[in-house]
C-alpha cells in the first residue's frame, strides 16, 4: 500500500524542547485519533520517562456549565471543552484568575489548574468574563509509564512553548490548532496546508 502521507509531506517534527509541566504538546496534521484530531494540549504532570496527564484545550462539546451544574445562575451559556478520553464524567477547570480562586495550582506563570470550587462558581456567577480567563473541561487525556515517550519518538506530537497565557484560554478547534502552530515558528509552516485527507487533494 503506497504511504501518500510520507511521499507528499515528509512530516518531520523536532522534538525539542524536552517535554515538561506547561508545555503544550500539538498534534502532528494527520492524527486521526478522535479525541486528538488537530488536538492542543497543555501537560499538567509530567514525568521523563514516567506517567503524564494532559487537557486539551481546543475540542468544545455541545454542552454548557449550566448543563452541567445547576447552580450556575449566569446568563450567558458558558462552553465546556471535552479535556480527553478519560475519566469523562469529572469537571475540570483552568484559568489565569490566580489567588482570586484559591487552592488552585499555577501550571506555568499565570495559568492555573482547579482550586475552590465555590469561589470559582461566585466568580462565574458575579458575571466575571469567562473567556479567556476561566475553561472549563470534562475528562482529560493520560499516559502510562513512558508511553508519552514512545508517541513523541514516533512523532505524534510536537512539543512547543506556550505563546501566550493571555489568549491561551481562548478560541477553539482547527482555529486554535492552526494559530499554535503558526506562533511555532518556519519549520512547522508546511503543516498549515495540509488537508485532513490528501487522498481529497
Amino acid at each position: 500500500m503506497i504511504d501518500f502521507e510520507s511521499i507528499l509531506f515528509n512530516i518531520e517534527i523536532d522534538r525539542r524542547p524536552i517535554p515538561q509541566v506547561g508545555s503544550l504538546l500539538v498534534a502532528e496534521p494527520f492524527l486521526r485519533e478522535r479525541y486528538f484530531h488537530h488536538a492542543v494540549i497543555c501537560l499538567v504532570d509530567y514525568e521523563p520517562r514516567g506517567s503524564a496527564m494532559g487537557i486539551v484545550l481546543n475540542s468544545r462539546t455541545s454542552y454548557t456549565l449550566q448543563d452541567l451544574l445547576p447552580a450556575v445562575k449566569a446568563a450567558d451559556p458558558i462552553p465546556v471543552y471535552c479535556g480527553g478520553p478519560m475519566s469523562c464524567d469529572r469537571l475540570y477547570f483552568m484559568h489565569t484568575l490566580g489567588d482570586l480562586i484559591p487552592s488552585s495550582r499555577e501550571i506555568v506563570d499565570g495559568l492555573f489548574i482547579g482550586g475552590d470550587f465555590d469561589a470559582m462558581l461566585s466568580i462565574v456567577n458575579d458575571g466575571y468574563q469567562v473567556e479567556g480567563h476561566l475553561r472549563f473541561f470534562l475528562g482529560y487525556s493520560g499516559w502510562g509509564v513512558e508511553q508519552l515517550d514512545e508517541e513523541l519518538l514516533k512523532h505524534v506530537w510536537a512539543v512547543t512553548e506556550i505563546p501566550s497565557v493571555g489568549s491561551l484560554l481562548s478560541g477553539e478547534e482547527d482555529a486554535y490548532w492552526h494559530n499554535i502552530v503558526r506562533s511555532m515558528g518556519e519549520s512547522y509552516k508546511g503543516w498549515l496546508y495540509h488537508p485532513r485527507n490528501p487522498h481529497s487533494n
